[in-house]
């Protein structure tokens, strides 16, 4: 169970749950998941589906996002597809080398503008586009 966030999920649901003037019996109903189980969730003791927070956000009318990040899933999920979208960049055969590394180098900065990005090195963001290529 330490290596679960399910722990500051919980207290995150309950919070939530609270805001919204609902009981654990209702938000279960509105959920459409048992009441024990959301129960053993805002305890920490079941880590839910990405479906189930998903209904669990719909319920209390706040980002499924918010419960993915809270939950550890989200993080897992930006990195698959910053990777993805890395690949794909790369591989695309119309472009030429020069074009790849400033498509990349701009992903970077919206990345990092939004603040998702995290200073890998993996792009070379912070380096200046030569211009003698």
């Amino acid at each position: 169970m330490a290596s679960l966030n399910v722990g500051s999920l919980g207290e995150y649901l309950r919070e939530q749950r609270r805001n919204a003037q609902l009981s654990l019996r209702q938000l279960a109903d509105a959920a459409g998941v048992s009441n024990p189980y959301l129960s053993q969730i805002e305890r920490g003791l079941r880590k839910p589906s990405a479906e189930v927070l998903q209904q669990v956000a719909k319920a209390l009318r706040i980002s499924a996002e918010t419960l993915y990040v809270h939950a550890g899933i989200l993080d897992a999920e930006r990195e698959r597809t910053e990777v993805e979208t890395r690949a794909v960049i790369l591989a695309d055969p119309s472009l030429n080398e020069r074009q790849k590394q400033v498509l990349l180098q701009i992903y970077d900065a919206f990345r990092h503008e939004n603040g998702d990005g995290t200073d890998d090195g993996a792009g070379d963001s912070d380096a200046e586009p030569s211009s003698s290529s």
